[in-house]
């Protein structure tokens, strides 16, 4: 079980991982635990690592930390929700997106080890789902990608795609001569896309490596992708290092 703990106070974070490991509810269970002290240290460990369950803080320095939350539904996966924190009024928005748990500060073992039963129990539930669910054998993936619009529907070469943004709410679907709009999310394409030529550039945008036309360099250390069709694209700060890797660069 992969545990990421998100806290801008080093000595919490320690404190919380301390009980973690010592929690009698992951007794025989592998875990493997790692740390962030912002949002964007969090976003790199979930790209980096399938976490299953993140303890998240809400007051992060200047950050907030349902910004993260918030984020977690563009991924592909869902990991689980614990918010530990030094705040009780936030507890009902927490359980409104979709929180395991909330936990307050100062921390105690007994606290933390009714949160990770939860967990274990959802894990163990989740698990059994996807168990039951029959997966299509490799050589049945299609090639085509059905889109769903306002009036109609359409298919298109998953090859013939470009891009795939997101901007309030609204999934933006780009080929070389045309552009779609629906109401899918970005975490829905990006299952569909699983070909190595899809990368995930953004926490908004999913591009075709092959369509890359240029590469510049952009603000905050960031970078500019010019696409085949002429769209640009800017690359988020955590998804550098992993293009400049495909890329060669």
């Amino acid at each position: 079980m992969k545990i990421l703990i998100v806290d801008d106070e080093p000595l919490a974070r320690d404190e919380l991982e301390y009980l973690i490991k010592k929690s009698p509810s992951l007794k025989g269970v592998s875990v493997t635990t790692y740390q962030a002290e912002d949002i964007k240290e969090a976003q790199a460990a979930l790209l980096k690592n399938h976490i299953d369950l993140m303890f998240l803080d809400i007051s992060l320095n200047e950050e907030n930390g349902f910004e993260l939350a918030d984020e977690l539904k563009e991924l592909t996966y869902q990991p689980m929700i614990i918010f530990a924190t030094a705040y009780d009024e936030y507890a009902v928005r927490a359980f409104n997106v979709g929180a395991v748990d909330y936990v307050l500060k100062p921390f105690e073992q007994k606290r933390i080890a009714t949160a990770l039963e939860k967990a274990m129990r959802v894990l163990a539930l989740n698990k059994n789902s996807s168990n039951t669910q029959a997966k299509p054998p490799a050589d049945a993936v299609s090639e085509m990608l059905s889109i769903e619009l306002a009036d109609r529907s359409v298919v298109i070469k998953k090859a013939d795609l470009i891009t795939a943004t997101v901007s309030d709410g609204i999934l933006t679907i780009t080929t070389h001569n045309a552009k779609y709009e629906t109401k899918h999310t970005l975490a829905w394409i990006k299952e569909k896309l699983t070909d190595c030529r899809f990368m995930q550039v953004h926490r908004n945008a999913i591009i075709n490596v092959e369509s890359i036309k240029e590469v510049q360099p952009w603000f905050n250390h960031t970078l500019l992708l010019i696409m085949s069709n002429g769209e640009k694209v800017q690359v988020g700060r955590a998804y550098r290092k992993e293009l400049n890797k495909r890329l060669g660069m």
